[in-house]
């Protein structure tokens, strides 16, 4: 399964093979955008859609994006305070999220993911950030244009914490133009990241989504699914238009490995 690496502040942005190959399936007539497991989001910002929704089971993200679309500056301000170090980093690693001021939590967020080894967003089975320190020469510094192109994606978007189910069976609606990017089927016995929220997205799970998209196909929505190319995933929407893609992998020990084929399921209304 893949991670989230690096979830804001350096999107692709439109530039990545990927991301090319997604446009292609968006809907030519009006639509609302929505997107259930944003994660880092890097369709949604480099579409920049005027009319979306966005959700995620992981609070701290959605945290980080609500402060962002009201405060952009508060966060900035609060991470420009913290240095450059291990021990800085495994001070603010140590902090309970649910205890924390949105705005810090947000910096936080953004200075652990940043810093992080290879910029991964994983937690363990009480939901704490678990990552090690990633051992870089120099300090990430936000990119305040950036934040304010996020901002202004932002501003227009409803933004809701829960799991994907809950979001797309409590406010999916005709029209929609839904783009789901899971956790990836494992595609090696090293794979195992699950754990972007304390709950493990298990195979069970796939089956699940792939029973909601055939809902959402006959409540005349169009939806685009993304998966690891593996026989599980080619299965369960054998029925469907499924699209093979070479892709670079965010994680891997070795930068000449880090290379493999995804899918891109095409899911249209009923």
């Amino acid at each position: 399964m893949k991670p989230v690496a690096r979830p804001v502040l350096k999107w692709a942005g439109g530039k990545s093979q990927m991301l090319a190959d997604l446009v292609k399936f968006l809907p030519d007539r009006p639509h609302r955008y929505v997107e259930p497991m944003i994660g880092g989001g890097a369709l949604f910002f480099a579409l920049g859609s005027k009319n979306s929704l966005i959700a995620d089971s992981n609070p701290e993200l959605i945290n980080l994006y609500s402060v962002l679309k009201e405060t952009p500056y508060a966060i900035d301000e609060a991470y420009r305070k913290w240095s450059f170090s291990e021990e800085q980093f495994y001070s603010l690693r140590a902090l309970k999220f649910d205890e924390l001021d949105p705005i810090i939590a947000a910096a936080r967020t953004i200075y652990l993911n940043r810093h992080c080894f290879n910029g991964l967003y994983r937690v363990n089975r009480n939901g704490d950030f678990n990552v090690p320190w990633g051992r870089y020469k120099k300090p990430y510094t936000i990119d305040l244009e950036n934040l304010e192109r996020a901002q202004f994606v932002l501003r227009s978007a409803t933004i809701k914490l829960g799991d994907f189910r809950e979001v797309l069976r409590n406010y999916a609606a005709e029209g929609d133009f839904i783009f789901l990017d899971p956790p990836y089927i494992p595609i090696s016995q090293n794979a195992d990241f699950k754990r972007y929220t304390r709950e493990q997205f298990y195979e069970s799970d796939h089956v699940e989504m792939a029973i909601l998209v055939k809902e959402l196909s006959e409540r005349k929505c169009d939806i685009v699914i993304t998966n690891s190319n593996h026989p599980f995933v080619l299965d369960l929407y054998r029925d469907y238009d499924i699209n093979v893609i070479p892709t670079k992998r965010n994680v891997n020990s070795r930068g000449d490995a880090r290379t493999g084929e995804d899918a891109i399921i095409y899911v249209p209304s009923a």
